[in-house]
């Protein structure tokens, strides 16, 4: 059943239920100048910004993003891209997309210009609806679009070169299309980025959106009493397919816009959030609230919260052990996957398993496992090797690059970089990623990216970025810089020369030192992670 077909059915056993509440504790009222036609609910007693839709508007609202498409001439296949903050307009102009048809495609939004520019080629993309968040990067690159791409502009005051959105699907018809969509049919292009720091357009059939979204409702036992705080960004995957199970089930979800402490343990308390899906450096920053005495457990209502699990980065042993001692009737669950495989879920720790805290788990539902050499044969147990995945969530292809496809794709199998070890009980644990990405706080950073901008640095002679083990962070990037000979470099200056790389990509840690190249003129990384891995750590050990 494609996921389209969820929110129908949920739309007519469901639809005078609440689907989906956004809330925002940053802005007021007044500020708001976005969003139209949405029920505002706003009491006295709370003090943020908060809205909601039914199921039965939630799926008219798709109907009407998916009819406005196809008056306009998109048909089965063509891509339309999203790229907006996370708001209650999200889901439904997705949901509509499919619906006629057409292919998803979310972008981070945390593309620069030209990484805009180059996802919306490499997709092909024929719509992009986006936010007036971006209209400053749009307006960069709007004479390199090409000029059949429709956009639509989801805000007020819309620029003469798009559309206004509202306007647009407020006159369409509310009333589903008569469009057959299948499991088979391609459904979504996400994007991912290898060691060159290039988003790879990953292209994924309706199958693979549908077993996300059921994959997600058995592991988590999700029914129809759960409300599920959605807290990290739409676009990625993660975020998006452990919202599916809350789809799968017909049950209530929350966007929450905020990952401060006291946000986060506010919409748990006064929208009943049973499950809340965090990352290592928020459920740090909890634990460090609640040790300060910042934030106090009976300020809050929260016996509801039944489950919290975490992915998008490894998971400190240590971290779970202090969660359970503030709240020992929790579950807790650990996700392993990547954008190919639809997102988290391929491996999976278990609720039942926090004894095994430490690895990513077990194969997940409806997924097939194996460990292997350069050969592309099984391991030994206990022996490391490369981690590869199979099931109907696998992507199809990176597409129209049929050459990075086969490096990834072989008989069925997703060859997925990591390398992994398995115990004796079956379970499985990361070891190092062949992969040069740098995992922090979830996002994702591309080395090769940061080390051409400071190349270009005048006084800068060589230059290598890596990941260094960070307690809050999971990692974070750290230069080794190699100053030309006879010149100075201070940290002030190459943190000012930095103020042009997004801030997430900025190195948090410089470190003025001879870059160690082997034989063959590589930057021999292992040997630096070494050296500076294990500094790194001492200093961590000393700091407590």
């Amino acid at each position: 059943m494609p996921v389209t077909d969820l929110l129908e059915r949920n739309a007519k056993l469901y639809g005078d239920e609440v689907a989906l509440v956004e809330i925002n504790p940053e802005i007021r009222e007044e500020q708001r100048v976005t969003w139209k036609e949405y029920e505002l609910i706003q009491p006295t007693s709370r003090s943020y910004y908060r809205r909601q839709i039914t199921w039965r508007v939630f799926d008219e609202k798709a109907n009407r993003v998916a009819n406005t498409l196809i008056e306009r001439g998109i048909s089965r296949g063509q891509k339309c891209a999203i790229l907006m903050m996370n708001c209650l307009e999200w889901l439904p102009i997705y949901f509509g997309i499919l619906k006629c048809g057409a292919v998803a495609v979310p972008l981070n939004f945390r593309f620069d210009e030209k990484e805009i520019r180059y996802c919306l080629e490499a997709a092909d993309v024929d719509v992009l609806f986006y936010g007036p968040e971006f209209i400053g990067r749009i307006e960069s690159i709007i004479g390199h679009i090409k000029s059949s791409t429709l956009l639509y502009f989801v805000g007020d005051q819309t620029p003469s070169y798009a559309e206004d959105y509202y306007k647009q699907v407020s006159n369409a018809s509310s009333i589903a299309p008569l469009v057959l969509i299948e499991d088979k049919d391609e459904g979504a292009i996400y994007y991912s980025s290898g060691t060159t720091g290039f988003p790879k357009p990953i292209l994924h059939l309706h199958a693979a959106l549908s077993q996300a979204a059921e994959m997600e409702a058995v592991h988590h036992e999700t029914n129809r009493d759960d409300n599920f705080l959605c807290i990290p960004p739409l676009y990625h995957t993660g975020a998006k397919f452990h919202w599916m199970g809350s789809l799968y089930a017909g049950s209530r979800a929350v966007i929450l816009k905020g990952t401060s402490p006291e946000t986060i343990f506010k919409a748990v308390s006064d929208e009943g959030c049973t499950i809340v899906w965090l990352l290592v450096p928020w459920a740090q920053d909890i634990l460090a609230a609640l040790d300060s005495g910042k934030l106090k457990l009976e300020d809050y209502q929260l016996d509801q919260w039944r489950l919290m699990h975490i992915g998008a980065q490894p998971v400190p042993p240590s971290l779970i052990k202090r969660w359970l001692e503030y709240f020992p009737h929790h579950k807790y669950d650990t996700n392993y996957g990547l954008s190919e495989s639809t997102g988290p879920g391929c491996v999976h720790l278990g609720m039942e398993n926090v004894h095994k805290v430490g690895a990513i788990g077990i194969p997940g539902y409806n997924w097939h496992v194996k460990i292997v050499d350069e050969n592309g044969e099984r391991v030994a147990q206990g022996e490391v090797g490369e981690l590869c995945v199979k099931g109907k969530g696998v992507m199809v292809e990176y597409y129209k690059k049929p050459e990075e496809t086969a490096e990834v794709l072989k008989d069925g199998w997703l060859f997925t970089g990591d390398m992994a070890r398995q115990d004796e009980d079956g379970f499985i644990y990361l070891v190092d990623r062949k992969k040069d990405v740098i995992i922090s706080g979830g996002e994702n950073l591309y080395p090769v990216q940061i080390e051409s901008f400071l190349a270009a640095h005048p006084k800068i002679h060589d230059v290598a970025v890596i990941g260094l083990p960070d307690k809050r962070l999971g990692e974070i990037a750290a230069a080794i810089i190699q100053v030309k000979e006879g010149m100075e470099l201070t940290e002030q200056e190459v943190k000012h020369f930095c103020i042009d790389l997004p801030r997430y990509k900025r190195p948090r840690q410089l470190i003025f030192a001879n870059v160690i190249r082997n034989a063959t003129g590589k930057i021999d990384k292992p040997k630096l992670r070494e050296i500076y891995c294990g500094e790194r750590l001492v200093e961590q050990q000393s700091k407590g």
